[in-house]
């Protein structure tokens, strides 16, 4: 018991697809492993941690004998493309440049950005970067993503919370996060908010149902008042 595992991880190969997909002989497969590492950790630097922010949630690389086609999953795909494409043709220069073979991106838009743990955590990466309530926060983004339609939501902030002198563990967990069943989609992120008072560790689960079902929003009785009025 008690023995964690990383939840997409977990689920690999057996209800969750790979990340990369591709297939290389012994010689080569440390260059393309290596490729693949550089291109997200370019991505990552360029778009998620200066301005404009793109909001790039995840990176899937797929390789053919002549090119590498590079999937970005975004919430603010305008971002990433620019006026006529200008953004996403600089970035394909980019690339190409950094391990010289030919590259093709396609740009994926997540339509609801309150259901994805990665995008969950960075805003709320942001917020206490400004000195937010981390506590008013969380619980945010909790009711955020249960409004969007998620079947439960956990979120643990740890770090100098408050700009604390000592460190501390705050959670918050709305509905449930079944981590044992497999045919449960439960997305999971970790982000690291660099604030003046140190490092705080953001982890966010998100279970959104089985795989297969539909996801849909649900309207609380408080909005619905709101709305009658």
């Amino acid at each position: 018991m008690g023995q964690k595992t990383h939840p997409i991880g977990f689920r690999v190969g057996i209800t969750e697809g790979w990340k990369s997909r591709w297939y290389a002989p012994k010689a080569a497969y440390g260059t393309f492993l290596v490729e693949d590492e550089r291109i997200r950790r370019y991505i990552d630097d360029t778009m998620n941690k200066q301005p404009p922010y793109a909001g790039v949630a995840k990176v899937e690389v797929e390789r053919t004998r002549d090119e590498v086609k590079v999937i970005l999953h975004t919430a603010r795909p305008g971002m990433v493309i620019g006026a006529k494409g200008a953004e996403v043709d600089k970035l394909k220069e980019k690339l190409e440049d950094l391990i010289d073979r030919r590259v093709n991106v396609n740009i994926v838009e997540i339509k609801n950005p309150d259901l994805d743990a990665a995008l969950v955590g960075a805003s709320i990466g942001e917020q206490l970067k400004k000195r937010m309530s981390f506590r008013r926060v969380m619980k945010q983004k909790c009711e955020a993503a249960m409004q969007a339609g998620a079947k439960g939501v956990k979120i643990i902030c740890s770090g100098r919370l408050g700009g604390a002198d000592m460190s501390r563990v705050e959670t918050q967990m709305l509905g449930a996060i079944p981590l044992q069943t497999l045919q449960a989609d439960v997305d999971y992120a970790v982000h690291p908010a660099v604030t003046k008072s140190g490092t705080i560790g953001i982890k966010v689960w998100i279970y959104r149902g089985m795989y297969g079902e539909e996801i849909t929003p649900r309207q609380d009785s408080r909005f619905r008042r709101r709305a009658r009025r």
